[in-house]
């Protein structure tokens, strides 16, 4: 379990794909917005979910069935209602989607889209998925992995793409603002106070607060804080430190006020999310 980061995902040593299934009760609140990017391209195929993508300053509805593709290193980001949430969760690595993307027909590729496939393409699209996900299982460098991968990116540009608003873009704000997020992604424990985080982007504090609210949905102590509790997320499936451990190298002044926020942003403990995560990728 585990909800995109906003911070460069490493693929293991000559592998070319990553498939993980995410899932999240019916109890779970909402997750609000936490504008990111990362180094591989992703490809989320939502089974369960209603809410917003939002990706170059353009909003677009999802809900179930909705496909989201988005290019390595583009900003994007979710607003997602509570209750049950499950999707699949491909990362491919980006050299491989960029050279498909110089080809006319997979044009698409080289930029974030969102696609409603209809019944009998979704059908097709679930069947790639699972093969994938089995074939990466069995064995990640298998040449099969790219050409299932292929096969789903080209089904998935069949699909009829979802309309966006007409949002201005607020890409040139997100590069205004990216020094301040380039900082705490450096270094996340350390604590940049406001003044700070508008001084490094050469900012006024009242100014850098207006536009970052504006661009990221929240003041930047909350994105702060979101920020520590998914890199936190991710590591407590991905490793076995104690979450104390995890809760203290990232700023967090006690297990107790971690665990607290922690269950605020996800609807469980630290140690009911591991229990989860690391059952789903047992199985």
């Amino acid at each position: 379990m585990a909800r995109p980061l906003c911070e460069p995902i490493e693929l293991p040593l000559g592998a070319s794909v990553l498939v993980e299934r995410v899932e999240h009760p019916a109890s779970s609140p909402e997750l609000g917005r936490l504008l990111h990017f990362h180094d591989v391209s992703e490809l989320v195929l939502f089974e369960r979910v209603a809410g917003t993508f939002i990706a170059e300053g353009r909003r677009r509805p999802i809900g179930d069935g909705t496909i989201i593709f988005v290019p390595s290193m583009r900003h994007h980001d979710f607003e997602l209602e509570p209750g049950r949430k499950a999707w699949r969760l491909v990362q491919i690595d980006p050299y491989i989607v960029e050279q498909l993307a110089l080809q006319p027909s997979f044009e698409r590729l080289s930029r974030p889209f969102c696609a409603q496939p209809l019944s009998d393409q979704r059908r097709r699209i679930e069947a790639l998925a699972e093969w994938l996900a089995a074939a990466v299982d069995e064995e990640p460098r298998d040449p099969l992995v790219l050409r299932i991968v292929e096969l789903l990116l080209i089904a998935v540009l069949r699909s009829p793409e979802v309309e966006a608003d007409d949002a201005a873009s607020d890409e040139a704000h997100v590069e205004r603002l990216l020094p301040a997020v380039e900082r705490l992604r450096v270094d996340p424990k350390a604590s940049v106070p406001l003044g700070e985080a508008a001084a490094i982007c050469s900012l006024s504090p009242a100014y850098f607060s207006r536009r970052f609210k504006h661009v990221f949905g929240m003041n930047f102590t909350d994105y702060a804080r979101a920020y520590r509790l998914h890199l936190a997320a991710r590591r407590i499936v991905t490793t076995s430190a104690p979450v104390s451990e995890i809760a203290y190298s990232l700023g967090f002044s006690s297990a107790a006020h971690f665990s607290a926020r922690f269950r605020d942003r996800f609807g469980m403990t630290p140690r009911d999310y591991r229990t989860i995560g690391r059952g789903r990728a047992a199985s």
